[in-house]
Protein backbone atom coordinates (compact mmCIF):
# COMPACT_ATOMS: atom_id res chain seq x y z
CA UNK A 1 0.00 0.00 0.00
CA UNK A 2 1.04 3.61 -0.59
CA UNK A 3 2.14 5.76 2.33
CA UNK A 4 0.01 8.91 2.32
CA UNK A 5 1.29 10.53 5.53
CA UNK A 6 4.69 10.17 7.18
CA UNK A 7 5.51 11.88 10.48
CA UNK A 8 9.19 12.06 11.41
CA UNK A 9 10.60 13.17 14.80
CA UNK A 10 7.78 15.66 15.25
CA UNK A 11 8.06 17.94 18.28
CA UNK A 12 5.82 20.76 19.44
CA UNK A 13 6.36 23.11 22.33
CA UNK A 14 4.60 26.19 23.63
CA UNK A 15 7.09 28.51 25.33
CA UNK A 16 8.78 26.25 27.94
CA UNK A 17 6.23 23.42 27.70
CA UNK A 18 7.06 20.43 25.51
CA UNK A 19 3.77 18.94 24.28
CA UNK A 20 4.94 16.46 21.63
CA UNK A 21 8.23 14.55 21.79
CA UNK A 22 9.74 12.99 18.66
CA UNK A 23 6.53 11.53 17.26
CA UNK A 24 7.04 9.00 14.44
CA UNK A 25 4.38 7.10 12.51
CA UNK A 26 3.14 6.39 9.00
CA UNK A 27 -0.37 6.22 7.58
CA UNK A 28 -1.17 4.13 4.54
CA UNK A 29 -3.65 5.23 1.90
CA UNK A 30 -7.18 4.24 2.90
CA UNK A 31 -6.42 3.67 6.59
CA UNK A 32 -8.66 4.81 9.44
CA UNK A 33 -6.60 5.98 12.44
CA UNK A 34 -7.97 7.05 15.83
CA UNK A 35 -5.79 9.01 18.25
CA UNK A 36 -6.61 8.58 21.95
CA UNK A 37 -5.04 9.58 25.25
CA UNK A 38 -5.76 11.30 28.52
CA UNK A 39 -6.54 15.00 28.67
CA UNK A 40 -3.35 16.96 28.06
CA UNK A 41 -1.58 14.09 26.31
CA UNK A 42 -1.22 16.11 23.10
CA UNK A 43 -3.96 14.55 20.92
CA UNK A 44 -5.33 17.72 19.36
CA UNK A 45 -1.88 19.29 19.16
CA UNK A 46 -0.73 16.28 17.15
CA UNK A 47 -3.74 16.49 14.84
CA UNK A 48 -3.21 20.20 14.21
CA UNK A 49 0.52 19.72 13.66
CA UNK A 50 0.12 16.97 11.05
CA UNK A 51 -2.72 18.71 9.22
CA UNK A 52 -1.08 22.08 8.70
CA UNK A 53 -3.38 23.92 11.08
CA UNK A 54 -0.37 24.52 13.32
CA UNK A 55 3.35 24.41 12.64
CA UNK A 56 5.51 21.88 14.52
CA UNK A 57 8.50 23.17 16.43
CA UNK A 58 10.70 20.60 14.70
CA UNK A 59 10.41 17.44 12.65
CA UNK A 60 8.78 16.68 9.32
CA UNK A 61 5.27 15.93 8.06
CA UNK A 62 5.20 14.41 4.59
CA UNK A 63 1.87 14.31 2.77
CA UNK A 64 2.04 12.25 -0.42
CA UNK A 65 5.82 12.60 -0.21
CA UNK A 66 5.82 16.40 0.13
CA UNK A 67 7.05 18.00 3.36
CA UNK A 68 4.18 20.31 4.31
CA UNK A 69 5.79 21.32 7.61
CA UNK A 70 8.20 23.61 5.75
CA UNK A 71 5.63 25.40 3.59
CA UNK A 72 4.67 29.03 4.13
CA UNK A 73 1.16 29.91 5.27
CA UNK A 74 -0.19 30.52 1.77
CA UNK A 75 1.03 27.21 0.38
CA UNK A 76 -0.11 25.36 3.51
CA UNK A 77 -3.61 26.79 3.07
CA UNK A 78 -3.57 25.65 -0.55
CA UNK A 79 -2.64 22.09 0.50
CA UNK A 80 -5.43 22.05 3.09
CA UNK A 81 -7.96 23.24 0.51
CA UNK A 82 -6.88 20.77 -2.19
CA UNK A 83 -5.91 17.64 -0.27
CA UNK A 84 -7.51 17.75 3.19
CA UNK A 85 -10.96 17.82 4.74
CA UNK A 86 -11.73 18.77 8.35
CA UNK A 87 -14.53 17.91 10.78
CA UNK A 88 -14.62 19.38 14.27
CA UNK A 89 -16.76 18.86 17.36
CA UNK A 90 -18.84 21.84 16.28
CA UNK A 91 -19.74 22.36 12.64
CA UNK A 92 -18.54 25.97 12.32
CA UNK A 93 -20.84 26.64 9.39
CA UNK A 94 -21.26 30.25 8.26
CA UNK A 95 -24.45 31.67 9.75
CA UNK A 96 -25.35 33.87 6.77
CA UNK A 97 -25.28 30.96 4.29
CA UNK A 98 -27.65 28.08 3.66
CA UNK A 99 -26.64 24.45 4.14
CA UNK A 100 -25.91 24.11 0.41
CA UNK A 101 -23.92 27.35 0.22
CA UNK A 102 -21.76 26.29 3.16
CA UNK A 103 -20.99 22.99 1.45
CA UNK A 104 -20.13 24.37 -1.99
CA UNK A 105 -18.02 27.31 -0.76
CA UNK A 106 -14.67 25.42 -0.60
CA UNK A 107 -15.36 23.98 -4.06
CA UNK A 108 -15.95 27.44 -5.51
CA UNK A 109 -12.82 28.70 -3.74
CA UNK A 110 -10.67 25.90 -5.18
CA UNK A 111 -11.96 26.64 -8.69
CA UNK A 112 -10.98 23.24 -10.06
CA UNK A 113 -14.49 22.48 -11.33
CA UNK A 114 -17.29 24.60 -12.74
CA UNK A 115 -19.89 25.90 -10.33
CA UNK A 116 -22.43 23.58 -11.92
CA UNK A 117 -20.23 20.55 -11.27
CA UNK A 118 -19.53 21.64 -7.69
CA UNK A 119 -23.28 21.96 -7.10
CA UNK A 120 -23.85 18.51 -8.61
CA UNK A 121 -21.18 17.04 -6.32
CA UNK A 122 -22.81 18.76 -3.35
CA UNK A 123 -26.17 17.27 -4.33
CA UNK A 124 -24.62 13.80 -4.43
CA UNK A 125 -23.01 14.26 -1.02
CA UNK A 126 -26.20 15.59 0.54
CA UNK A 127 -28.19 12.63 -0.76
CA UNK A 128 -25.57 10.21 0.61
CA UNK A 129 -25.67 11.86 4.03
CA UNK A 130 -29.44 12.30 4.09
CA UNK A 131 -29.63 16.09 4.23
CA UNK A 132 -30.79 16.85 0.67
CA UNK A 133 -34.22 17.84 2.02
CA UNK A 134 -32.69 20.71 4.05
CA UNK A 135 -30.24 21.92 1.39
CA UNK A 136 -31.73 25.42 1.22
CA UNK A 137 -32.40 25.76 4.95
CA UNK A 138 -30.80 28.33 7.19
CA UNK A 139 -28.32 26.62 9.51
CA UNK A 140 -30.34 27.78 12.54
CA UNK A 141 -33.32 25.73 11.35
CA UNK A 142 -31.74 22.26 11.28
CA UNK A 143 -30.64 19.80 13.94
CA UNK A 144 -27.14 19.33 15.32
CA UNK A 145 -26.85 16.02 13.51
CA UNK A 146 -27.82 17.65 10.22
CA UNK A 147 -25.26 20.39 10.80
CA UNK A 148 -22.53 17.81 11.36
CA UNK A 149 -23.56 15.95 8.21
CA UNK A 150 -23.31 19.24 6.34
CA UNK A 151 -19.84 19.73 7.82
CA UNK A 152 -18.86 16.30 6.49
CA UNK A 153 -20.18 17.20 3.04
CA UNK A 154 -18.21 20.45 3.15
CA UNK A 155 -15.07 18.53 4.15
CA UNK A 156 -15.51 16.16 1.21
CA UNK A 157 -16.56 18.60 -1.51
CA UNK A 158 -13.01 18.84 -2.93
CA UNK A 159 -12.48 15.07 -2.77
CA UNK A 160 -9.59 15.26 -0.27
CA UNK A 161 -6.87 12.66 0.05
CA UNK A 162 -7.27 12.65 3.81
CA UNK A 163 -10.05 13.55 6.25
CA UNK A 164 -9.16 14.86 9.72
CA UNK A 165 -11.60 14.92 12.64
CA UNK A 166 -11.28 16.43 16.12
CA UNK A 167 -13.95 14.86 18.35
CA UNK A 168 -16.37 14.84 15.38
CA UNK A 169 -19.22 13.28 17.41
CA UNK A 170 -18.46 15.01 20.71
CA UNK A 171 -21.53 17.29 20.60
CA UNK A 172 -24.00 14.63 19.39
CA UNK A 173 -26.29 12.18 21.17
CA UNK A 174 -25.59 8.46 20.89
CA UNK A 175 -27.97 7.67 18.02
CA UNK A 176 -26.89 10.65 15.91
CA UNK A 177 -23.27 9.84 16.72
CA UNK A 178 -23.72 6.34 15.28
CA UNK A 179 -25.25 7.77 12.12
CA UNK A 180 -22.35 10.19 11.65
CA UNK A 181 -19.85 7.40 12.30
CA UNK A 182 -21.56 5.26 9.67
CA UNK A 183 -21.04 8.07 7.18
CA UNK A 184 -17.36 8.43 8.11
CA UNK A 185 -16.91 4.66 7.82
CA UNK A 186 -18.55 4.71 4.38
CA UNK A 187 -16.22 7.51 3.26
CA UNK A 188 -13.25 5.47 4.46
CA UNK A 189 -14.54 2.33 2.70
CA UNK A 190 -14.68 4.33 -0.54
CA UNK A 191 -10.95 5.02 -0.17
CA UNK A 192 -10.52 8.25 1.79
CA UNK A 193 -7.91 8.11 4.55
CA UNK A 194 -9.34 9.16 7.94
CA UNK A 195 -7.52 10.36 11.07
CA UNK A 196 -9.58 11.39 14.09
CA UNK A 197 -8.95 12.43 17.67
CA UNK A 198 -11.46 11.06 20.15
CA UNK A 199 -11.93 10.13 23.80
CA UNK A 200 -14.92 7.92 22.94
CA UNK A 201 -14.30 4.17 22.74
CA UNK A 202 -17.33 3.69 20.48
CA UNK A 203 -15.82 6.14 18.01
CA UNK A 204 -12.28 4.75 18.19
CA UNK A 205 -13.53 1.17 17.76
CA UNK A 206 -14.53 2.10 14.19
CA UNK A 207 -10.86 2.72 13.32
CA UNK A 208 -8.49 0.15 11.93
CA UNK A 209 -5.65 1.35 14.17
CA UNK A 210 -5.74 3.19 17.51
CA UNK A 211 -2.74 5.28 18.59
CA UNK A 212 -2.47 5.96 22.31
CA UNK A 213 -0.62 9.11 23.36
CA UNK A 214 0.85 9.61 26.81
CA UNK A 215 2.85 12.68 27.87
CA UNK A 216 3.45 13.71 24.28
CA UNK A 217 4.72 10.32 23.14
CA UNK A 218 3.16 7.42 21.26
CA UNK A 219 2.82 4.96 24.12
CA UNK A 220 1.23 2.11 22.19
CA UNK A 221 -0.82 1.12 19.12
CA UNK A 222 -3.70 -1.31 18.74
CA UNK A 223 -4.62 -2.86 15.40
CA UNK A 224 -8.32 -3.66 15.04
CA UNK A 225 -8.50 -4.11 11.28
CA UNK A 226 -11.15 -2.79 8.91
CA UNK A 227 -14.61 -2.17 10.37
CA UNK A 228 -17.24 -4.03 8.34
CA UNK A 229 -20.37 -2.68 10.01
CA UNK A 230 -21.34 -5.94 11.70
CA UNK A 231 -22.97 -5.06 15.04
CA UNK A 232 -21.68 -8.11 16.93
CA UNK A 233 -18.14 -7.53 15.68
CA UNK A 234 -18.43 -3.87 16.61
CA UNK A 235 -19.26 -4.79 20.20
CA UNK A 236 -16.27 -7.15 20.26
CA UNK A 237 -14.01 -4.35 18.97
CA UNK A 238 -15.30 -2.01 21.67
CA UNK A 239 -14.68 -4.64 24.36
CA UNK A 240 -11.17 -5.30 23.12
CA UNK A 241 -10.41 -1.58 23.05
CA UNK A 242 -11.80 -1.06 26.59
CA UNK A 243 -9.55 -3.82 27.88
CA UNK A 244 -6.54 -2.41 26.07
CA UNK A 245 -7.15 1.05 27.50
CA UNK A 246 -7.64 -0.29 31.02
CA UNK A 247 -4.13 -1.73 30.86
CA UNK A 248 -2.93 1.84 30.43
CA UNK A 249 -5.04 3.15 33.33
CA UNK A 250 -6.94 5.33 30.86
Amino acid sequence: MKTILKVQNLCKSFEDTQVLNNINFEVEEGEFIAIMGQSGSGKSTLLYSISGMDRPTSGNVLLCGKDISKLDDEKTSEVRLKQMGFIFQHSYLLKNLSIRDNIVLPGFKLGKLSREQVNQNADTLMVKTGIDSVAEHDIKKVSGGQLQRAAICRALINQPDILFGDEPTGALNSSTSREVLDIINAVNTEGTTVIIVTHDVKVAARAGTVIFLMDGNIHDKLTLGKHDGDEEKTLFREKRLYEWLEEKAF
